[in-house]
């Protein structure tokens, strides 16, 4: 069974703590001078990022990951759940490609992260360390910024009311944190935190998987994949700072790969060792206690999207999807399997939990699920994305 402990792997300090609307303020002024050569600026008279209130396309959004030009393709979301007319947008970076990795080049879950409540679309460059914002207008991207991503090699980003962070996996890997200071995101001080994961080979399999906010945006996780085999808690200050030192549940030979939530606010996380997905419950100290664990029977089980009371596991080396309904007392219950295209990798599912749509990396084709009531799926469709051929990174409004 997997424990926690605290870290006592050396990292940068952290600021007091203070409050929220403070910390912020002292942020941006430490550092608006250093990074306002770091954006790049749209056409004149952009839309400030609240300002971008035209939701009612319901776009999806997949990357490219292109190592040449990353791009980012906004596809209109049509009222059967298939996949239209798109746009492609370049992200003014470079996508990357970990040694090693065929089908997913990033090896990693969230390098696309959609704030629709914000209507901003954030992207990673892992050829370029650099993250790109993009105002959202319904199914239209306009990019305002790229901004160095404070490490080296970024792949998975992550949002919470005015707060980004971003996983860094090479080097060790890494977290930066940024704020919001009106109309520009800036990388805030005291928010970066080293990893100190040993390099190994293969590179694809041992760096940090993804990061991601607990649904009440108090702490930070990141999952290592065999780089550590552990689950990495840090707790937020009131300013929004990762605590000095994560609180680190082991989970041996498990490779933990990539997470997300239930309704009942447990984390969902896949494991690759063992081919699974665990279920853990979140204390408040950011210890985390293992409550089930099911197998998903396939190869190469490495993310997972929720919507509703459903999970879907994405198995890259069986070209499958493995679904799951969620009890919010009880164990995980098998849905079954579904097919895919080849390399079954990131995935989404639409807000108004109807579809999902599914990364598949050998030919870089976006599979269209409509989901059933009983939770199985049913194939609408599939769209091939332009230069995404080992792509990862998918959102859906």
């Amino acid at each position: 069974m997997p424990t926690s402990t605290r870290s006592t792997r050396s990292t940068r300090s952290t600021r007091p703590g203070r409050t929220a609307r403070a910390a912020r303020a002292a942020a941006v002024g430490a550092v608006a001078v250093a990074t306002a050569a770091a954006v790049a600026a749209p056409a004149a008279g952009a839309a400030t990022p609240r300002q971008a209130t035209d939701r009612d396309s319901a776009p999806v959004f997949v990357q490219s990951d292109n190592p040449t030009a990353n791009t980012v393709v906004a596809y209109h979301r049509n009222p059967d759940g298939s996949l239209g007319r798109h746009e492609v947008y370049p992200t003014g970076g470079r996508g990357g490609v970990l040694d090693g990795s065929v089908v997913d080049h990033l090896a990693s879950q969230g390098s696309l992260s959609y704030d629709c409540e914000h209507q901003l679309l954030y992207a990673v460059n892992a050829g370029s360390d650099t993250v790109t914002v993009f105002a959202v207008h319904g199914d239209r991207l306009q990019r305002l910024q790229v901004l160095p991503s404070g490490g080296d090699f970024p792949v998975s980003v992550t949002t919470h009311d005015d707060q980004v962070y971003v996983l860094n996996a090479r080097d060790g890997g890494s977290v930066q944190g940024y704020v919001w200071n009106g109309r520009h995101l800036i990388s805030a001080p005291g928010r970066h935190r080293d990893l100190h994961l040993a390099a190994a080979s293969p590179e694809f399999t041992h760096t940090p998987g993804q990061v991601g906010f607990t649904p009440d945006g108090s702490k930070l996780i990141v999952t290592t994949k065999a780089g550590a085999n552990s689950i990495d808690v840090f707790p937020l200050t009131s300013s929004g700072a990762p605590a000095a030192h994560p609180v680190v549940t082991s989970t041996p030979d498990a490779v933990p790969f990539g997470f997300t939530f239930d309704r009942a606010g447990r984390l969902q996380v896949t494991e690759a060792g063992p081919n699974a997905v665990a279920t853990f419950t979140v204390g408040r100290d950011g210890t985390l206690h293992q409550v089930g664990q099911v197998a998903t029977g396939q190869m190469a089980t490495c993310w997972v999207v929720a919507t509703g009371d459903n999970l879907y596991a994405s198995n890259a080396g069986s070209a499958t999807l493995s679904g799951y309904q969620v009890e919010p007392r009880g164990p995980l219950t098998a849905l079954g399997n579904t097919p895919t295209h080849d390399g079954t990798v990131d995935a989404a599912a639409s807000s108004d939990g109807r579809d999902v749509y599914v990364q598949t990396g050998a030919q870089g084709i976006v599979d269209e699920f409509r989901v059933g009531r009983d939770g199985s799926l049913t194939r609408t469709g599939s769209v091939t994305v332009p230069g995404a051929v080992g792509g990862e990174g998918i959102a859906a409004g």
